[in-house]
Order: C-alpha cells, then sequence, then structure tokens
C-alpha cells in the first residue's frame, strides 16, 4: 500500500474536499482523485459520498482512517525518532481561542521531549483578533474554533468538526423532553461567553432568526467556569461537547435537544499563504497534524 496514498486520503477526510486537499498538497486534483481511487481499488472499499456540499466519508471509509491515522503517526513516529538527536531550535508563535488551551495542551505532552530547542508561545483572542495577529505577521499560525472560513489568504492545513449542545443540571425539567424548541428554553437563565467568541455569535445570529435574544446572567471568556457552574444549577449554557464531555459522563450535566438550534463550529489550523514555514515550524505543524483535536 502507498503511503502517499493515505496521506491525501487522510487529507481528503479532513478537509472534506478533493479540490482543498489538492491545494494543500500541492496536487492536481486528477492526482488526488487517482489516488484515492488506487486505494478504494486496493481495499476494496468505497471510501467516499458526495454529497451536496462535500465529500462525506463511509462507514467503511471513516474505519480507514482510523487505522489512516495511526499508520500516518507511526511513520511520523520513526522520523521523529530518527532525527530528535538534530538539535532544532526556534520559536513558534501560536493564537489560538482560549477554550481551546487546555487541549492544545495535552496535544503537546511529550513534545520537548523530542525537540527540547523549539520554544512555543500561545496567544489566546477572539476570532476576529487572531485573523489581525496573522495578517500583520505576529503569530506564525492559527487554530480557530468557529465556522467554516475559506480566504485564499490563508492556507488550511486542518480542519475537524466540534459538536454544540445546549446542556442543563440534570434535575432541570428540559432534560426529561426528548426535544425542545428553542422558545421553551427563554424561561431559563443563561451563562454565555463573550459576543466575540465563536459560538456565541452563531448562536445569536440563529436566536435573531426566531426573533429571540437572551440577555444572560452571567458572561465569561472561561467555557470550563461556565460549565462549572451550570452544575451548580446556575443556568442553561451552551458549550462545546470537549468542554461538557467530563461533565456529561459522570452525569453532572446533560444534553438539551433543541433541533432549530443546531449550531456547527469547527477548529481549524491555518497559516498565511505567504509565511515562510520554517523547520520549527514545520515540525510544530506535523506534531499538531497527528495528535490535534
Amino acid at each position: 500500500m502507498d503511503l502517499r496514498n493515505l496521506k491525501t486520503f487522510i487529507s481528503v477526510a479532513e478537509l472534506a474536499s478533493f479540490t482543498r486537499a489538492a491545494e494543500q498538497l500541492g496536487f492536481s486534483q486528477s492526482t488526488v482523485s487517482f489516488q484515492i481511487k488506487q486505494l478504494e481499488r486496493e481495499l476494496g472499499a468505497h471510501l467516499f459520498e458526495r454529497t451536496r456540499h462535500a465529500m462525506k466519508l463511509t462507514d467503511q471509509g471513516r474505519e480507514v482512517l482510523r487505522y489512516a491515522y495511526q499508520m500516518d503517526k507511526l511513520t511520523q513516529d520513526l522520523t521523529e525518532d530518527l532525527h530528535a538527536k538534530e538539535e532544532i531550535t526556534g520559536h513558534v508563535r501560536l493564537a489560538t481561542a482560549d477554550s481551546l488551551c487546555s487541549r492544545l495542551g495535552r496535544t503537546f505532552r511529550g513534545f520537548w521531549a523530542l525537540y527540547p530547542g523549539i520554544s512555543l508561545k500561545i496567544v489566546t483572542a477572539g476570532t476576529e483578533s487572531l485573523f489581525r495577529l496573522l495578517r500583520h505577521n505576529e503569530v506564525d499560525l492559527v487554530l480557530t474554533l468557529d465556522s467554516h472560513i475559506y480566504n485564499t489568504e490563508y492556507r488550511l492545513i486542518r480542519e475537524t468538526q466540534i459538536d454544540t449542545h445546549f446542556v442543563a443540571p440534570p434535575e432541570c425539567p428540559l432534560c426529561r423532553k426528548s426535544a425542545l424548541s428553542v422558545r421553551e428554553l427563554m424561561d431559563y437563565p443563561f451563562l454565555l461567553t463573550e459576543k466575540g467568541m465563536s459560538y456565541r455569535r452563531m448562536l445569536d445570529e440563529k436566536l435573531a432568526a426566531h426573533s429571540l435574544e437572551i440577555q444572560p446572567v452571567f458572561v465569561s471568556g472561561n467555557a470550563g467556569l461556565i460549565a462549572s457552574l451550570v452544575e451548580q444549577n446556575a443556568g442553561l449554557a451552551l458549550l462545546p461537547d470537549y468542554i461538557t464531555k467530563p461533565y456529561i459522563e459522570k452525569g453532572a450535566l446533560c444534553y438539551l435537544n433543541v433541533p432549530e438550534m443546531e449550531i456547527e463550529i469547527w477548529t481549524q489550523l491555518l497559516h498565511h499563504r505567504e509565511k515562510w514555514v520554517s523547520e520549527p515550524m514545520r515540525i510544530v505543524i506535523d506534531h499538531l497534524r497527528r495528535c490535534m483535536l
């Protein structure tokens, strides 16, 4: 099996697009299509379904992606082990959303054992500020938490969909309902993130479409703090699942099903298209592509 075909498959799966995968990899779209067809023939499996807006993995495709990540990581680990003794030094600046910082901490666990000469600076900001920093070359990379961002000024390295849910403490009467309308939520106090944060902005836009507006009783840029306060019965909140999952698993929070308010957010790793990619920056990019989120 050609490892290049697996790398192409990973890119198409992550970007949900032959065109964007070809752009990321520096291939023609026909080359990407040929490599995917070749991989499908080798595996005897249909990997993608074409939807109206994007390429969607089949069940077999999701299974192959799981193994492809493992094989890619093993290849990268081997490369890193072979070159770990080569002293690579440099500084990389990464800007991201505040609520992603704890996940980044886990992502970089063990990184400096391999690359002690690479220092990393993390800057937190709202989406608009992230891109201002990138445009002004004040940071090298941006990891967003927002809706899809398509801009030819930036090179998209990887994107991952993040689910969001309204959450409530388990004693809340709303938890006993299988589905809710958005108006049923309006009688309850809300704890929300700041207006500049992505899913707060998207929530406000969705509410405006229903001629509704929430006046929160508590506002903070710290999503973890909001989850903790909801656990203490302070109100409802809309938060990403990676924040609330530990609370859900221990029964401290419950998800509320509000079909008319489904909000999709994505993590996207990008750099400016004209940015020179140094060796330390390339190493950080490769590490994030393999390990992030």
